[in-house]
């Protein structure tokens, strides 16, 4: 017999606005106790001293965060020149320290050596993991972390303030994998002056918009309120993490043969075309998720929205 799952059947995201000094993982707890949902996970950890956006999914939800997670990130953030630390941001010591200040013009020399593709090295406080250890558990007992350096995609990196010679502001657009505060450690070094992150908020993942983000104090209220429905008002659809794939509109009776995980013709004159991830809806309901392959889509991801 199986055992009955606590909590209730609740499906969709939630897109917090992840307060300052909360892990990634506290906040999937709070939003989870909040919506009493029987599954929770996140899309793009943050860290603690980071705040923005954090979309959390919720029951079925689960199955789309890795699209979620490949989405496009947008930030920003504040460097301070003058000093590097060993987390390359204020939690931890300064390692290097420099009296040189760097001019607006010498930064904005720089940014375009951030465009494009770039070869990154982690910071060695990062969730990465070392032999199935994280790096920052590694380095915070004090043994020495070196990480590869890897290849990220920046689309986008201005200077769009600067509040006095030690203090620059920046906002940045990227793909996976992106590291800010090493962003802010290599500038500085480039720039002969070091430098380190104070202040960091995430301001889009993917199609998870600042503008219809939601703080914790608005979803606890939700949750303590009469209203029975105030919880379900801040939910936005499953499929919503899956805007950059395309729609398949199926028939009742596809939408049953890929809810049993069997492969369906796709009708249509580009269904030969279509090649890739793609999603099936049926009456405004989410069915499958799958691959598309020589006109046809082969389900890899049922839900079970009822």
């Amino acid at each position: 017999m199986s055992r009955r799952k606590k909590g209730n059947p609740v499906h969709g995201w939630v897109i917090l606005d992840k307060p300052l000094n909360m892990t990634s993982t506290q906040a999937v707890g709070a939003i989870r106790r909040a919506f009493n949902a029987q599954k929770a996970g996140h899309a793009g950890t943050l860290d603690p001293l980071a705040t923005g956006i954090l979309p959390i999914a919720l029951g079925e939800a689960t199955k789309t965060v890795p699209y979620a997670v490949d989405g496009e990130k947008a930030y920003r953030f504040t460097v301070r020149w003058g000093a590097e630390t060993t987390t390359d941001d204020t939690e931890g010591p300064v390692t290097n320290a420099s009296e040189t200040r760097p001019t607006r013009a010498a930064i904005e020399a720089l940014l375009p050596q951030f465009h494009g593709e770039v070869s990154q090295v982690p910071p060695a406080f990062s969730a990465i993991k070392i032999a199935g250890e994280r790096a920052y558990d590694l380095a915070r007992d004090g043994e020495e972390v070196i990480l590869a350096a890897r290849t990220v995609v920046i689309e986008r990196l201005a200077l769009v303030d600067q509040p006095d010679d030690a203090t620059s502001v920046f906002e940045a657009e990227c793909g996976k994998g992106t590291y800010v505060r090493a962003l802010a450690r290599d500038m500085g070094r480039l720039l002969g002056c070091f430098g380190h992150v104070i202040a960091l908020r995430r301001t889009r993942v993917g199609p998870f918009e600042e503008a219809n983000a939601v703080t914790l104090e608005a979803i606890q209220a939700a949750a303590q309120s009469d209203d029975p429905n105030a919880t379900d008002k801040i939910l936005e659809p499953v499929e919503l993490a899956l805007a950059d794939l395309p729609e398949l509109l199926v028939s009742q009776s596809d939408a049953a043969s890929l809810a049993r995980g069997q492969s369906v013709l796709i009708r249509g004159r580009d269904a030969p075309i279509l090649e890739g991830p793609a999603f099936a809806t049926s009456k405004g309901r989410l069915i499958a998720l799958g691959e598309l392959d020589k006109g046809a889509l082969h389900p890899t991801r049922v839900f079970n929205l009822g």
